[in-house]
């Protein structure tokens, strides 16, 4: 019987995985593929912080952490083979990095009594405690996103988009449609027309979107991109001359690779920021002595601090804390994946506890739930300097538009509930 890709990766690394681990966490990756240049850096991460957490502390609460490594290529197929080949051997919490995955592994991991963690991605209702018991996707999601973005242009505009014309360029698929709908809200509260330009996979090609980008001469951009669309739309963007200070990218079409490309052309490019990048927080010095200096990296360490680099350590770092949370509340180190995603709905990160892990200011403070598995959705701005090549914050933490938002959580979330027959939980 031939066996397929996913699941001999899986055996490969739950076999080589060591015995001892009682706390097991897939990294449903991809490094292959026109999306891995994005899941690289975010899989090396993702990695790093349980190998620091393994070399430094002796894991979590005592029990080493295990992270069998699976292929995705950011393909839908794949990814329910990963998950289907890792949940076995007591898997705790899985992090897909795709949309696609994630809206396939909501009915699965609810089955299975397992936890699916969507940072900044996924199905934004699953922001609804009450319907979707496994799912959590907080501190910020694609709406909010989205809210944000005008809430920042209003700022920049004193308070009034009316008649203002704002393009949104988006991938073409279940990730990139997702802020239409609550653009389209946007734009009728606020009186700006909204126009859409879909990108196709792997967007490569983007000629027409910016030739009629180029005949409308929209007021701003707004960019749901992901992979090398990201980096071919800036590109185009700096070809047409469009003004790169009007041009704002959701948090996954704001990297290094993203910009670089384009050179001195996408100098003053803006993205949302969901946390801060960079080497200047202290958990770094702890590392580069446990992990890198000690040779121990996932990756070649060319992407340490960077932004998507960053985000799968945020990511390990959130799912360490609930894990280190379910502990506590079971009162036990051995913690099943029944008792880890009771940590998930009780996770409270506070400013006071990203200053402990060494990171200071990285990333907002949010307490979870029975009903909100979303968090507050804020996001800051940042902005490329090209000349030094670096990301600068230019804005304090952003918050979405709750009254335009919730609505449409709650409008979306319920349908999924009446579809599926899911009772209301939280009463």
């Amino acid at each position: 019987m031939k066996m397929n890709f996913a699941a001999l990766a899986a055996a490969a690394m739950m076999a080589a995985a060591p015995a001892m681990a009682d706390l097991v966490v897939p990294n449903l990756s991809y490094r292959t593929g026109p999306y891995a240049p994005g899941g690289v850096p975010y899989a090396d991460g993702f990695q790093d912080y349980f190998t620091l957490l393994n070399e430094r502390d002796g894991g979590i609460g005592g029990e080493i952490v295990q992270v069998p490594e699976c292929e995705t290529a950011y393909n839908t197929e794949k990814g329910v083979e990963c998950y289907e080949a890792t949940k076995g051997n007591n898997a705790l919490a899985f992090n897909p990095l795709s949309t696609g995955i994630t809206y396939q592994l909501i009915p699965k991991v609810t089955s299975d009594g397992s936890t699916l963690y969507t940072p900044g991605y996924g199905r934004t209702s699953a922001s609804n405690g009450k319907v979707f018991s496994n799912v959590f996707n907080y501190p910020a999601n694609y709406w909010t996103a989205a809210s944000v973005a005008i809430n920042y242009l209003l700022a920049e505009n004193g308070g009034d988009l009316k008649g203002k014309k704002i393009a949104l360029v988006y991938h073409n698929s279940s990730y990139g449609k997702e802020p239409i709908r609550t653009l389209e809200e946007l734009s009728k509260k606020h009186g700006f027309e909204l126009v859409q330009l879909p990108v196709e996979h792997p967007g490569q090609e983007q000629k027409s979107q910016w030739l009629q980008i180029r005949r409308e001469k929209p007021d701003n951009v707004i960019m749901y991109g992901w992979g090398v669309m990201n980096a071919v739309a800036i590109q185009e963007a700096a070809n047409i001359r469009y003004p790169m200070d009007q041009f704002i990218g959701i948090w996954w079409s704001g990297a290094d690779h993203d910009v670089l490309p384009a050179g001195d052309g996408a100098d003053g490019y803006k993205s949302l920021a969901m946390h801060g990048t960079g080497m200047d927080y202290p958990v770094y010095a702890d590392m580069k002595k446990y992990v890198s200096d000690a040779g121990k990296g996932a990756g070649a360490g060319d992407q340490v601090g960077g932004v998507l680099y960053s985000r799968g350590m945020y990511a390990a770092m959130i799912i360490a804390e609930a894990l280190r949370t379910a502990q506590e509340i079971a009162g036990t180190s051995q913690v099943t994946p029944a008792q880890v995603r009771d940590g998930f709905e009780n996770l409270e990160i506070t400013e006071e506890r990203m200053e402990e892990l060494g990171l200071p200011d990285f990333g907002q403070a949010f307490k979870a739930t029975c009903e909100d598995h979303g968090g507050p959705g804020k996001a800051r701005i940042q902005q490329w300097d090209a000349t030094a090549k670096t990301w600068t914050l230019i804005s304090g933490w952003i918050e979405p538009d709750m009254d335009v938002i919730q609505p449409l959580i709650l409008e979306d979330s319920e349908a999924y509930a009446a579809e599926n027959n899911i009772e209301h939980r939280c009463n």
